[in-house]
């Protein structure tokens, strides 16, 4: 729980320096589209039309009505302290153990969503325990991550350490910091600073496959 309030104050300032029409690495989202979602997820019903597809579409209606009523500097700046607040009492995201297994990694994805949008951007120094729950949360959630992947795919630590993601006759290593295996598990593969290991047709058919959760 200790990571996500500082990781919700770090996403805030990277927005709030980005200003409303940043790219991200969000297809179709700037960074007011961005803080609109965030702002969604814990104060709206329609939050959950993320994992319910009926209520998909009004949820993203929604959000881009928001995102433009925050095109102005004022009004993104105070749709981004709406989300530096934090969810209202009624919100299942109050609730210290929904918020951490929620945000840890949300937070941590969409601040480097802003980040690496830019031209110019290198990789956070992370604190070590920071990592290690980031890694935690890649190793729970790496079969699933992973799901839609044709061959093996093994993460692997520059200290040596690593884990089976996926199981197949042939497989290929992805090496790199916690943070940015997460990064690649997520999506974010062009921007994940991560090193593979296997025969090329493998990794070639790992380099086409939809990734995420």
């Amino acid at each position: 729980m200790r990571f996500v309030p500082p990781s919700r104050e770090v996403l805030a300032e990277v927005l709030l320096a980005a200003g409303p029409d940043a790219p991200t690495l969000c297809a179709g989202w700037d960074t007011r589209h961005l803080a609109a979602h965030l702002v969604l997820r814990e104060h709206h019903p329609l939050a959950a039309g993320i994992v319910l597809k009926p209520l998909a579409g009004r949820m993203e209606r929604t959000l881009h009505r928001w995102a433009d009523r925050a095109k102005a500097p004022q009004a993104y700046a105070a749709l981004v302290e709406r989300f530096r607040r934090g969810p209202g009492g009624l919100s299942p995201l109050s609730l210290p153990g929904v918020d951490r297994a929620a945000n840890l990694v949300e937070f941590f994805i969409h601040t480097e969503d802003v980040r690496r949008a830019g031209e110019r951007w290198a990789p956070r120094v992370l604190d070590e325990d920071y990592s290690e729950e980031l890694w935690r949360a890649l190793v729970r959630g790496s079969g699933l991550l992973y799901r839609g992947v044709d061959v093996g795919v093994i993460l692997r630590r520059p200290d040596g350490r690593r884990h089976v993601a996926r199981r197949a006759a042939t497989s290929v290593a992805i090496a790199g910091e916690p943070a940015e295996l997460l990064l690649h598990a997520y999506g974010r593969r062009g921007h994940a600073l991560v090193t593979f290991e296997g025969a090329p047709d493998a990794v070639a058919l790992l380099s086409s496959a939809e990734l995420g959760p």
